[in-house]
């Protein structure tokens, strides 16, 4: 008969894995909205005829 871990065992890992992968996802749109800013900001400045 296999040993099981306490509720609270899996109940924190479990909790880990959601925050990690929040985070991640965080980040991965974060970096994204950056890009596409700095995209956006390349296009205006090349907008700007110096004359």
């Amino acid at each position: 008969m296999p040993q099981m871990s306490p509720l609270w065992w899996e109940l924190l890992y479990i909790m880990f894995i959601l925050l990690f992968m929040i985070m991640m996802i965080i980040i991965y749109y974060n970096k994204n909205y950056k890009y596409k800013n700095n995209i956006i900001s390349k296009k205006i400045n090349q907008l700007n005829w110096k004359w």
